[in-house]
C-alpha cells in the first residue's frame, strides 16, 4: 500500500475531536510537564543534552536497560548536542515545509546511538526542538491514521511522511480542530480506539464514527 495524503470527512474530524478531549481528561493537566520543560530548555539552549533525552525516555515509557541507552551514555554529550542543535536547527527553519523540516531534523540525529531506526524516540526530541511545527510518533498514531483512511509505510523516510500527513490534514481541518499544531492532530490519532476506515464518508481517503481511548504512551 502506498503512502497518501487526503481529507477526511465530518465523520472522521468528530473522532480525532472527541479522542483528543479523552486524551486530556484520562492524562490530566501535568501528563506533558516533562516535554514541556525539556522544550523549554531546548528553546533557551538550542540542542539537547543526554540528560532530557533520558527526561523524554520517561515521558516516552520507553525502555532505557538497551545497548543503545548505554551506547548513548557512552557518548559524550558534547557530540550528542551537536547532533541535536543541528536537529533543533533544522526543525525551526520555517523556510523549509513541514515534511522537509522534519527530514532534515530527523537525519541529524540519525547518527546518535538509539536513533539509527525507529521514529519513536526521535520524533520526541523533535517535537521538543520545535513543539509547534513538529509532532510524536508511535504506532498507536500511524495505526490512528491507517483508521481514518490515511495509509503510511515503514519505508524510509516514514517521519518525514508522517508530518506531510498531519500537516496535510490540519489544512483542511475543521473548526475547532483548525487551530490545531500537529502535536495535538497526534495526541488524537493516538487516543483513536481501533477501527476499521469507512468508504461512506470519504473526501480523499475516509474517517468514520466517533470514539475516544485511553493513554498509555508507548512507542
Amino acid at each position: 500500500m502506498t503512502d497518501q495524503t487526503g481529507t477526511i470527512g465530518s465523520a472522521g474530524w468528530q473522532r480525532l475531536i472527541a479522542a483528543r478531549a479523552a486524551y486530556h481528561r484520562t492524562a490530566g493537566a501535568h501528563y506533558d510537564e516533562v516535554l514541556d520543560q525539556v522544550a523549554e530548555r531546548a528553546q533557551k539552549e538550542g540542542s539537547i543534552g543526554k540528560a532530557d533525552i533520558g527526561a523524554l525516555l520517561l515521558f516516552k515509557r520507553l525502555r532505557a536497560d538497551t545497548p543503545w541507552a548505554r551506547a548513548l551514555m557512552a557518548t559524550a554529550d558534547t557530540d550528542v548536542r551537536r547532533a541535536t542543535a543541528a536537529a533543533t536547527a533544522a526543525v525551526r527553519d520555517t523556510t523549509l515545509s513541514l515534511s522537509d523540516a522534519a527530514r532534515a531534523g530527523r537525519a541529524a540525529l540519525a547518527g546518535l546511538p538509539g536513533f539509527t531506526r525507529g521514529d519513536a524516540l526521535a520524533s520526541t526530541v523533535l517535537t521538543a526542538a520545535a513543539p509547534h511545527r513538529m509532532a510524536v510518533y508511535d504506532r498507536r498514531a500511524h495505526a490512528g491514521l491507517r483508521s481514518v483512511g490515511i495509509p503510511l509505510s515503514n519505508a524510509s523516510g516514514r517521519y518525514s511522511r508522517y508530518i506531510a500527513a498531519l500537516d496535510h490534514l490540519l489544512t483542511h481541518a475543521p473548526s475547532p480542530a483548525r487551530a490545531w499544531i500537529p502535536r495535538d492532530l497526534d495526541i488524537a490519532l493516538y487516543c483513536l480506539p481501533p477501527h476499521t476506515a469507512s468508504t461512506t464518508d470519504v473526501q480523499g481517503p475516509a474517517g468514520h464514527t466517533a470514539g475516544a481511548g485511553t493513554v498509555n504512551r508507548s512507542v
